[in-house]
């Protein structure tokens, strides 16, 4: 049986690789994990606890709330804290702590923060300019626009994906979602038609990575910060602002208003609760309310009769 005096900096990278080989996390993942265990150690040490052991609730507590008092954003205080917690239970798991001290520590909540989403003639604008048949990164960047917004897949999904993922055939895709749910999904003929003018391009480049759907010039497989990067730039050549999640916005609310099928934008989103999908509905009643303000004959009317005052 493990001792319960475990010195802080031990354990860690034992932990770390028990996201990485155990649960599968993907190297972004881990290294936000790495940064807070690292902000866990600081705030502990700086408490005087020279063991996992020694941690307290109370030293949680003051911690969070020293971070409130430093304008930490409340996201960025709840990751912290889940990643505290897990690593925790951990702990406890490996018998070198008798209690989790971050268990019952509620975090501040989130205001609730409708996503950003373009309208369809915004997303044409981009995508329906020509692209020159000698520019294959111009060819690549408009396919991953183009599946972006068909599939309404993540960015993370969106850089994982290799070609055996896509059917072109078939018009659909595979892709692996968080926790590695897998889903299979429709794919848009005009989506379609940009990944095969795209793979067209890929066997003429130098490719380092035979699996990767979306090389960069180097021939290795694109990164967010590079997928990002390139959106962004096709998207400022037409005026345009835009980043991969507010394709994926998008795509959710331009489908949900279209159909009003909650339970099928859920599924192709890969939401495991369906509230985390309802927020959609917001939107789409915020282009409802719109609509009805602009073109409903008595919307902007001016009321004919006034309200009496209150009186106590």
């Amino acid at each position: 049986m493990a001792h319960t005096s475990a010195p802080l900096n031990s354990i860690v990278q034992q932990y770390l690789d028990y996201l990485a080989y155990n649960k599968r996390y993907s190297n972004h993942t881990i290294n936000a994990y790495r940064r807070d265990i690292q902000r866990l150690i600081y705030t502990l040490e700086n408490h005087g606890h020279c063991t996992w052991a020694d941690a307290q609730a109370d030293t949680i507590r003051a911690a969070m709330i020293a971070a409130r008092k430093a304008n930490l954003a409340p996201k960025s205080i709840q990751r912290i804290l889940s990643s505290w917690r897990s690593f925790f239970t951990y702990l406890l798991q490996q018998r070198l702590v008798k209690l989790n001290p971050v268990e019952g520590i509620q975090a501040p909540k989130l205001p609730r923060k409708l996503p950003n989403s373009l309208d369809p003639d915004q997303i044409s604008q981009v995508l329906n300019t020509p692209i020159a048949s000698d520019d294959p990164m111009a060819m690549r960047d408009k396919a991953m626009v183009e599946l972006t917004y068909s599939c309404g897949l993540r960015l993370a999904e969106l850089a994982s994906l290799n070609v055996f993922d896509i059917d072109v055939t078939d018009a659909s895709l595979i892709v692996t979602g968080k926790g590695n749910k897998t889903r299979q999904l429709p794919i848009g003929r005009q989506a379609i038609a940009a990944v095969k003018f795209w793979l067209q391009q890929r066997t003429q480049l130098k490719c380092l990575d035979a699996n990767a759907l979306f090389i960069n010039h180097r021939g290795q497989r694109m990164g967010v910060r590079g997928i990002q990067m390139r959106m962004a730039k096709m998207a400022a050549a037409h005026g345009q602002h835009i980043h991969p999640h507010m394709l994926r916005h998008s795509f959710a609310s331009h489908l949900l208003q279209s159909s009003g099928d909650l339970r099928a934008v859920q599924e192709l989103l890969g939401h495991s609760n369906i509230s985390t999908t309802q927020v959609y509905t917001h939107l789409d009643y915020q282009h409802l309310a719109k609509v009805y303000d602009k073109a409903h004959p008595r919307a902007q009317a001016k009321p004919q009769f006034k309200e009496k005052p209150d009186h106590d």
